[in-house]
């Protein structure tokens, strides 16, 4: 039953799933940014597309594709790209820079076409092999108007074809649902099944933050996190990109400026605590960044919105910037999602998907940090099951 199931077509997944709303290459940092803050989507999907405006297609037409994603956005990506020193002077500048500096050699393959045909164990393996998000071309019940402005729709520059992605989280969470299928790995320990990774991303508490914006790119990539710990190794919490994915771009001021300990204070689903923000605000004066101060009115001086869009635009991103209640994302703190070595694959899995995660932390009774237990290592256990059972 458990081969039958991952010979299903992945067409059957994207069943429900949402079009991608798309930037083009061409677009800049900032058209990003704006995307982001109106969007209910933790990331912006980027495409080239090399045909004409001018020419058409019917929703049939699968066979000639001349639209393809090249990468994925969030806000963890502008983040980074902020805190690199010479645009910490000139963020506004910045944001001005074309999209495709956010696209570099180190993410390329992370975002792969398949056919909605495939099966779901040919999606797996594209996964195990590095790939984050598969894009499955969706039939529109029926064609929308194409919009005006390729930020707002996801159809403009896709000859009105829509496509969806699919996720590990996605995966992960369709296994879940047959998880019975899978005994008795399902069952058994992550120990005794050997998936607990001890290379993992951490930094100490009382770090500067800014040393730790390498290892937020690298776990960004690696759909993980990085662990704050103590002198001794105990698990205190963690600096997540799902955490930094709601938050607004003014977090790579607090980067820029706090130690690791104040940071997690800062991107806490609650919003930073005045005093923070004030200490932020002092310390980017006294290094002459007053630019950073502003970052939070870009979105007001773009010139691609009219005053009624900016208006609208501005009412919104008040409403979600600093880590607020979001209306349709899930927000939780910087407190990490634990788990022991004894915890049952299943349990580990339901934890995962709970918090809107790719991994759990495992720790042991002490807190001390023993590693982490991602998705692409379940997923490999599912694999290796079935071959067996072959």
């Amino acid at each position: 039953m458990a081969v039958s199931l991952l010979a299903r077509e992945i067409s059957d997944l994207c069943l429900g799933k949402p079009a991608l709303r798309s930037l083009s290459v061409s677009s800049t940092i900032g058209d990003a940014l704006l995307a982001l803050k109106t969007s209910d989507d933790n990331f912006i999907s980027v495409w080239c597309c090399e045909h004409s405006s001018s020419s058409t297609s019917s929703d049939d037409d699968d066979d000639v594709d001349d639209c393809r994603c090249v990468g994925k956005i969030c806000m963890v990506d502008i983040i980074c790209f902020l805190c690199r020193e010479e645009n910490l002077k000139s963020p506004s500048s910045a944001l001005k820079s074309p999209i495709t500096l956010l696209l570099n050699k180190s993410s390329q393959g992370l975002v792969k076409h398949v056919d909605p045909h495939s099966s779901l164990q040919e999606v797996i393996d594209e996964i195990i092999q590095g790939t984050q998000n598969i894009v499955v071309p969706i039939k529109a019940k029926h064609r929308r108007k194409l919009l005006s402005k390729p930020l707002l729709g996801p159809t403009h520059h896709h000859k009105g074809r829509e496509y969806c992605w699919l996720t590990q989280e996605d995966i992960v969470r369709y296994l879940l649902s047959s998880i019975a299928l899978f005994s008795p790995i399902a069952s058994l320990s992550v120990d005794s099944l050997n998936i607990i990774d001890d290379q993992i991303l951490s930094v100490n508490y009382h770090s500067l933050a800014s040393s730790t914006i390498d290892a937020i790119a690298r776990s960004l990539l690696r759909q993980t996190s990085v662990a704050v710990v103590d002198d001794d190794g105990i698990l205190i919490g963690e600096i997540s990109p799902f955490t930094l994915s709601c938050c607004d771009e003014s977090v790579a001021a607090a980067i820029a400026t706090l130690c690791t300990g104040d940071l997690m204070a800062y991107i806490d689903c609650g919003g930073p605590p005045e005093e923070i923000v004030k200490l932020v605000k002092e310390r980017l004066k006294e290094r002459n960044l007053g630019g950073m101060i502003e970052l939070e009115n870009f979105g007001s001086n773009s010139n691609s919105s009219s005053d009624d869009e900016v208006s609208a635009t501005n009412k919104k991103v008040t409403k979600l910037s600093r880590c607020n209640s979001y209306s349709s994302r899930m927000m939780r703190r910087a407190e990490a999602i634990v788990c022991h070595p004894k915890s049952s694959l299943v349990a580990v899995m339901i934890q995962a998907i709970a918090h809107r995660v790719n991994y759990v932390w495992v720790i042991e009774d002490d807190c001390s940090l023993v590693g982490i237990v991602t998705f692409r290592n379940i997923l490999k256990i599912f694999l290796e099951h079935l071959e067996f059972l072959v």
